[in-house]
């Protein structure tokens, strides 16, 4: 199985090639990462310090009841503790700043790059997907930069160290010892590649995990309303099972390679005891090299030990940092053109011309669909469910690109602009209404500190919102929760109505703004939508027909095409499918008036 839900599963070789990625993070603080390795190194040597005192208070103090010399090798052996253990603070502090900081820098990278990413790119990756990237993947990248990368340094110079010692202080003992690496070797071959299998399926478990949580949570109300928990439980408790069997397959090769360490260290231990207390007791060798050796073995098997468990630590982190690379090396599907055209205050002239566009492959949603609205008219798009309305406006805003014709701003091809610069032309109204966390004034100025409080509550006033918020505790300080979950359908509308006029577009697009509203509500967003068009190109989608009395131009499509465009009083004396549109609407508001006694009003 090579997918997981949109998971890539496959076996991929280019650690090395990821190594040097994440690597490049530390570039700005290799000054930092060069004093760690030198605390490092620093550590090491104290700590091989240990065994070779001992091997000297043995053959040179002990052995000749030298007890006034013993003196001086405590005091250096307590002595190189200390040092150890102040090169080892230092270095820890060094190098969880420094993991912090890349942390910090990969974290924001990712974020940023997520906000270049256009709607198809969220149209087919998972929320919970998205944020397992953001937050667990670059937590374990600093897990392998804090305790991983840099501190195998620490263990190779240990065992260089020791090796260098050993050979020292008798080569054929030495040599008698090494006959217990072949096997560790082979261990730990077959270890990495079926910890790196496991360690991959186990970070998509996770992500999935996420996601699956993430849509239980924000859907709670339909889960509840539904009475889907049950069913839920069980969808997750598969998943979770799932992680759960990957959390042990790797469980298990811990358990049997971390205890085959312990079995090769006891080999070696073994090797020494049987040859070297052959040839102590044959006196070629002195009583304080065997111990030192004996010694030295053990701190030898330590670091291999250690090795094997930032090994896991190496393969997670590969791992999530494929993952990363990926989300990075994912390119824009919009990008801003090289020279784009310069825009300050667009006059507010849409046109589309021959747009064809569809979501996916050739099963087009909009089919060859032109029409233009000049600067401060407004236009109404209806039209059945599906037949492409919302897409127009996504369209308009760039968020998507069409695949034939053009689609112009003031005559000018919006794929010639800075997107962001032609987003700033647009507010977009939708039916659902999106609040962020944090209180009213910042959901309605949305960062534009140049609007004072004043100027805040005028806009609120026009846009008929500052009467409820005025009723609120803490007014235009009030906290909204997530999504606005304390505000009413109708509330959360005004405020986006609000927000539009703050934002000050010369364009405006509504999609549904006002079809989950109740009539009295409905009065004011119809009064504050009348002052929000003002002066303003406007380009309205509403299922009620109703409330299009004042709009200069409509276009009715269906199944992605142009039926009819054209104004108000035109397409109702056609007599097309607007005016049957028009006439079935206004008999499902005044009841069942005869067809003949019917007045059309244009």
């Amino acid at each position: 199985m090579n997918e997981l839900y949109g998971e890539d599963l496959r076996e991929r070789y280019y650690d090395w090639s990821l190594l040097k990625r994440v690597l490049f993070y530390l570039n700005p603080y290799r000054g930092l990462v060069l004093l760690s390795v030198t605390l490092l190194f620093g550590v090491s040597l104290l700590n091989l310090a240990g065994p070779y005192l001992t091997k000297i208070a043995i053959d040179d103090y002990i052995k000749v009841s030298n007890f006034a010399g013993l003196d001086r090798i405590a005091v250096l052996y307590v002595s190189a503790l200390a040092g150890a253990f102040a090169c080892q603070f230092l270095q820890t502090f060094v190098m969880q700043y420094v993991g912090q900081k890349v942390m910090f820098d990969l974290r924001a990278q990712v974020f940023s790059h997520l906000h270049r990413m256009s709607f198809g790119f969220f149209d087919r990756n998972p929320i919970g997907k998205l944020v397992t990237r953001v937050v667990n993947d670059v937590e374990v990248l600093n897990e392998m930069l804090t305790s991983g990368i840099v501190m195998v340094f620490n263990d190779l110079f240990t065992l260089a160290g020791i090796a260098v010692i050993l050979i020292y202080l008798d080569w054929r003992l030495f040599l008698a010892v090494c006959a217990a690496f072949p096997p560790l070797l082979l261990a730990t071959a077959i270890f990495r590649t079926q910890a790196r299998d496991a360690m991959r399926k186990y970070r998509a478990h996770v992500s999935v995990l996420n996601s699956s949580l993430a849509e239980n949570l924000s859907g709670m109300s339909a889960v509840q309303t539904f009475a889907r928990e049950e069913e839920n439980y069980r969808q997750f408790l598969d998943i979770h099972q799932k992680k759960l069997g990957e959390d042990l397959r790797a469980l298990r090769y811990n358990s049997i390679y971390l205890p085959s360490i312990d079995v090769f260290s006891a080999m070696g231990i073994a090797l020494v005891i049987w040859y070297g207390g052959g040839r102590f007791v044959q006196e070629e060798i002195q009583l304080g090299v065997l111990v030192a050796f004996l010694q030295y073995l053990q701190k030898f098997f330590d670091p291999v030990r250690d090795l094997a468990e930032k090994f896991n630590l190496m393969q997670s982190a590969m791992i999530s940092s494929e993952r990363i690379f990926e989300l990075l090396d994912t390119p824009e599907q919009l990008p801003n053109p090289e020279n784009p055209r310069p825009i300050s205050r667009a006059r507010g002239k849409v046109e589309f011309k021959n747009v064809w566009f569809a979501y996916k492959d050739d099963d087009y949603v909009l089919k060859d669909v032109s029409f233009s609205v000049e600067a401060g008219e407004s236009l109404a798009i209806v039209g059945a469910t599906g037949s492409g309305k919302t897409t127009i406006v996504n369209l308009l805003c760039r968020f998507y690109d069409i695949q034939k014709g053009e689609i112009f701003l003031d005559g000018i091809p919006i794929s010639s602009m800075n997107k962001y610069d032609l987003r700033r032309q647009i507010a977009l109204v939708q039916q659902d209404v999106f609040l962020f966390s944090g209180n009213i004034m910042d959901n309605i100025r949305l960062g534009n500190v140049a609007l004072g409080q004043q100027e805040v509550e005028s806009i609120a006033q026009t846009a008929h919102s500052h009467p409820f918020i005025s009723k609120l505790p803490y007014r235009y300080e009030q906290e909204v929760r997530e999504k606005g979950s304390l505000l009413s359908l109708g509330q959360k509308q005004l405020l986006s109505f609000a927000r539009a006029l703050a934002f000050d577009p010369r364009v405006l697009a509504l999609d549904e703004a006002t079809s989950s509203v109740d009539t009295e509500t409905e009065r004011l967003v119809q009064d504050a939508l009348a002052k929000l068009v003002r002066d303003r190109t406007s380009i309205i989608i509403a299922h009620r027909l109703s409330t299009l009395k004042n709009v200069d131009k409509v276009l009715v499509l269906r199944h992605g095409q142009v039926q009819e465009f054209g104004t108000r009083r035109q397409l109702l004396e056609n007599k097309g499918i607007f005016c049957r549109l028009y006439n079935l609407q206004m008999s499902e508001d005044l009841g069942d008036i005869p067809e003949e006694k019917r007045i059309v009003s244009p």
